[in-house]
């Protein structure tokens, strides 16, 4: 999803662009790869103890499916967020939490994304701004803050 250019007060949406590509490219790859691979799963085992069957060709292009889709599970971050809350679905985890529980919305320098820092001095970390998508992050981590902001006014 792209952002939505709106004012402050709607509701905005963002998801990582760089990851997404490169995460579809490579699960793509890795599908490729152990397809080929079981190709080659026939004749003997090479220890004289049995032989590769079919199953042995399908299992390996089922375990390159897996594979794949663990990789694809890169491409689940997104952060939304109105007026009242911030929604953040990461790699793993979900968070949705009201501006009142929200102190800052920090993208330090040498961060990979950015971080919800909370009033109880916990950080959530929102995967959807990665460092990897340059102004693309900042934009969203300027949003963020300027909903924020209006909340805490």
């Amino acid at each position: 999803m792209v952002h939505v250019s709106t004012p402050t007060h709607e509701a905005v949406a963002f998801r990582p662009r760089r990851i997404r590509w490169v995460a579809g490219v490579s699960a793509a790859a890795v599908v490729i790869l152990f397809t080929v691979l079981s190709f080659g799963l026939h004749g003997s085992t090479g220890s004289g103890l049995g032989q590769f069957a079919r199953g042995d060709q399908s299992a390996m292009i089922g375990l390159g499916v897996l594979a794949a889709l663990g990789i694809l599970a890169f491409t689940r971050p997104r952060v939304r967020a109105d007026a009242d809350h911030v929604q953040i679905r990461n790699v793993v985890g979900n968070f949705d939490l009201p501006w009142s529980a929200v102190r800052a919305v920090r993208f330090d320098r040498n961060s990979a994304w950015a971080m919800l820092e909370l009033h109880d001095d916990e950080t959530v970390p929102v995967h959807a701004l990665q460092a990897a998508d340059k102004e693309y992050a900042v934009e969203g981590v300027r949003t963020l803050r300027a909903l924020h902001s209006a909340a805490s006014s």
